[in-house]
């Protein structure tokens, strides 16, 4: 007997094991609510994954507004409760809701189940409808004959059930004009906690870690088993399903999928059963040998989304390829951004075989519809080269318009015209512009003749400033540049037009001693013109991300502006492809080099507020005193320079740009902006205002107080971010704690805290809460003002309202520290390009 149930055990084991997709996972997490609702349904249905459909009809926790109409599959289906559940639907004429009264507040999954089958009555194919979910656009005239899927279509999504809405979920389909609504079964579960963020998140590109507010919806756009099988909602714990990655790789043969044990795989401090079964975590892609001495590629995914959104990216990550800790290091990208740079999975688990997850956000602009996510060894690592995922989940955030359609209209109301309806009115539309522009051209052209003719008499002729580059052949010796007159000649208002061989002989022929630093640009030198102004001269480089918009960009801004604290343009070179700008030169350099970095001595508290005052004034400057408002979008210590008495002057102006008009509230546009200083909300809605600029310079204003760089990866966790670490203390109202030692006991502790209470509306998370330039000028004023009158009125004896020396902070990076910091560090992150 004892032998049979050994061979029992035995054969028991045998097939177990011959069914590698089959996971036991064992779940610390029971929902309090789960409710599943077969729509249309007339009986309990029992799935082998442990969920239990019930019938809309006589369900005690769930109600309709108005009664649908029940429609049935013409085909008998039998063959599993899950086939059953889309044998039958509800269908509606008309708007309706169903109202699931949940037991308890929080995020909650919610599941909706749809297939068009063949019914006598309702032709569901092309059914025309809208679903929103306590006021959250999930889907805007969705029709399942658009998805191009055969079998059943489950949309998943996470929304927030909060006190407002009395712990329900009022779920309205709203089927468009002449058409019908139609949904055969919703899922709606508790979702653990833990399983989302609920504090800040990392962005891509890297800059100050963003909120993800609990109102934001989520849509599952992918749920990804990297190098495994098709995992269903059998074999997890939360009902989800993990899709296998083969048809999202760019290049199979650069990946290789491994497997381990799933009962090996051991759930660190947290991460949960719940963040993603042991079988996600037991398989990877790993690098494929390519018989190559130095390898040195990337695993890529490429995924489809919607542009105009936010998306989550939750990256799943388990060392199951190594056999010590510290062997596997690789670096991480996510649309050719760097994500992850030198990371090593068993230093964040201290053990192998241990689950690990990492979230993002990143923001998919216009022109742009897919998500690049790779994986590769690092350029300097004595290490061999390999790289891993396990799993991916992306998932598309709601907009500030509380929808996960793009193309919602304007004023939020559904649009239920029939398809006929909108081609009409869109052939008038169409037929009204084109008449209306037609017209418009026509007075265009007549204005333009008429303007032409006046103008003509009284202006000489003079070579356009703007033609495409190269705009000159050949080379010039004169110190007249071809199409001028001569080389003091100007543009129309662009500045003064500068010969090749004027620059040339003024930076003596571009001298490397004469180097004053390198930007994005290209190198800057100081020179002397034939007048023996001295100057600051910007010589673009060919190779340069930074090109002919730019350029352009800072000559016409430029030629704009004349203020005490920007940066004056004196003229620019156009000949022989090059593209060069000439300022006034400024002695003492930018102010960064003046806090960290460099031997220069350490500035006074006095000196560094009248800095942020010079630079507050230029910047107020361009948002209001210009003829049109301009956002410098590229605010940092780098681009406030210094002349020879220490006096600020904004500069750089060549992402700048024209801010709203009377009519508008932003300016639509692409991120752009400096690592360390990119403004969140900006990040986030891609809507440029001068509250930009002011999130910048409170950056700027925390770097002049720290004297330490705005993100420097080699401190602690909760340092690395200037912005976060220096608000924390700010809240607790010890900010002197981290100023930089060189202050102390010379800063007067009221004006401390009135610079600290300027910092921090600065840095508001949203741009509206933020102040304007003019009120951050006036409270550095003030600033000044205490700072000043504390010198007068305490004596050297008495120093009690001195912030003394902190010994809490950390020591200075040398000069050559914070090189190799920046070379090793940033190296690939300043790359935008990846690898």
């Amino acid at each position: 007997m004892g032998c049979l149930n050994g061979i029992s055990l035995i054969c028991i084991v045998l097939c177990v094991s011959s069914i590698p997709s089959v996971v036991f996972v064992y779940a610390s997490f029971l929902p309090q609510d789960q409710f599943f609702i077969d729509c249309g349904g007339s009986k309990a249905m029992e799935f082998g994954d442990g969920r239990v459909f019930q019938p809309d009809s006589g369900n005690p926790y769930v109600t309709l507004s108005s009664q649908g109409h029940t429609a049935v599959s013409d085909h008998e289906t039998s063959l599993s409760n899950h086939s059953n559940l889309y044998a039958s639907a509800q269908v509606f004429r008309e708007t309706s809701s169903y109202t699931v009264n949940t037991k308890q507040i929080g995020r909650h999954w919610l599941r909706l189940h749809f297939y068009p089958f063949e019914n006598p009555k309702f032709n569901l194919k092309s059914a025309v409808f809208s679903v929103v979910a306590n006021g959250i656009t999930l889907l805007h005239g969705f029709s399942f004959s658009e998805v191009g899927k055969t079998s059943h279509l489950v949309k998943e999504y996470v929304f927030e059930v909060d006190g407002t809405s009395s712990k329900k979920l009022v779920l309205t389909l709203s089927p468009w004009n002449g058409s019908i609504a139609f949904i055969n079964g919703i899922e709606v579960v508790s979702v653990p906690a833990g399983q989302f963020p609920s504090t800040k998140v990392m962005p891509v590109p890297l800059g100050p870690a963003v909120d993800v507010p609990k109102h934001v919806t989520f849509e599952t756009a992918y749920r990804i088993n990297m190098g495994g099988q098709h995992i269903t909602p059998k074999n997890d714990s939360l009902w989800r399903t993990w899709d296998p990655d083969h048809a999202f790789l760019v290049n199979a043969a650069a990946a290789r999928n491994v497997t381990a044990n799933p009962s090996r795989i051991k759930y660190s401090d947290g991460v949960s059963v719940e963040i993603a079964p042991n079988w996600v975590y037991a398989t990877a892609q790993e690098m494929a040998d390519a018989q190559v001495s130095n390898q040195k590629f990337n695993i890529s995914w490429a995924f489809e989304v919607e542009h105009g959104f936010s998306y989550l990216i939750r990256l799943h990550f388990c060392d199951i390829v190594s056999v010590a800790l510290n062997r596997l290091v690789f670096n991480v990208y996510i649309n050719q951004q760097s994500a992850l740079d030198y990371f090593d999975i068993s230093s964040r688990t201290m053990a192998l075989s241990a689950a690990y997850f990492i979230d993002f956000v990143t923001n998919i602009s216009m022109g742009s519809n897919r998500i690049l996510v790779q994986v590769g060894p690092p350029m300097l690592r004595d290490l061999p080269s390999n790289a891993i995922l396990n799993g991916l989940e992306i998932m598309k955030m709601s907009n500030h318009r509380d929808s996960l359609h793009a193309n919602l209209p304007g004023n939020h109301k559904m649009d239920t015209r029939s398809p006929a309806g909108k081609k009409k009115w869109m052939l008038l539309a169409i037929s009204s512009s084109a008449a209306g522009f037609v017209v418009l051209v026509l007075m265009s052209a007549a204005f333009y003749l008429y303007w032409r003719k006046i103008h003509q008499k009284k202006l000489k002729p003079q070579c356009s400033a703007w033609m495409s580059l190269p705009s000159h052949l050949g080379i010039s010796d004169s110190k007249v540049s071809i199409c001028s007159y001569d080389s003091t000649a100007h543009s129309l208002s662009l500045g003064r037009i500068l010969a090749f061989s004027e620059v040339r002989e003024a930076t003596k022929n571009f001298d490397k001693s004469l180097v004053l630093g390198v930007g994005g640009f290209g190198k800057v030198y100081r020179g002397v013109l034939e007048n023996g102004t001295v100057v600051a001269v910007k010589r673009g480089n060919p190779r340069s991300q930074q090109g002919l918009t730019e350029f352009r960009t800072e000559i016409d801004m430029l030629s704009k502006l004349r203020h005490r604290h920007l940066v004056s343009l004196i003229g620019y070179c156009e000949e022989l492809n090059e593209m060069i700008l000439v300022y006034e030169y400024m002695a003492k350099g930018p102010l960064r080099n003046h806090l960290y970095g460099s031997n220069l001595s350490p500035l006074s508290w006095k000196h560094r507020l009248e800095i942020c005052i010079g630079a507050a004034k230029g910047l107020h400057y361009l948002h209001t005193g210009a003829a049109e408002s301009i956002i410098h979008r590229d605010v940092k210590t780098t681009n406030i320079l210094l002349d020879e008495s220490l006096t600020a002057k904004v500069a750089d102006f060549g992402l700048s740009k024209l801010g709203p008009t009377l009519d508008q509230t932003h300016v639509s546009t692409a991120v752009k902006g400096s690592f360390g200083y990119l403004d969140p909300d900006y990040y986030r809605r891609q809507k440029l205002t001068e509250k930009s600029d002011v999130y910048s310079f409170g950056v700027v204003l925390l770097e002049v107080l720290c004297a330490r760089p705005p993100i420097n990866p080699a401190l602690p966790r909760e340092q690395v971010n200037i912005a976060e670490w220096a608000m924390s203390w700010q809240k607790k109202g010890r900010l002197e704690k981290i100023i930089d030692p060189h202050l102390g006991g010379h800063v007067n502790l009221e004006s401390l805290r009135k610079f600290g209470e300027t910092a921090e509306k600065c840095l508001a998370e949203y741009g509206v809460d933020r102040p304007t330039m003019g009120d951050v000028l006036w409270n550095l004023e003030y600033v000044l003002q205490l700072q000043e009158a504390s010198i007068q009125t305490v004596s050297s004896e008495n120093s009690a309202n001195y912030v003394p020396y902190t010994p809490e902070w950390l020591p200075q990076m040398s000069d050559q520290e914070s090189d190799a910091t920046s070379s090793a560090v940033f190296s690939e992150l300043l790359d935008p390009r990846g690898r």
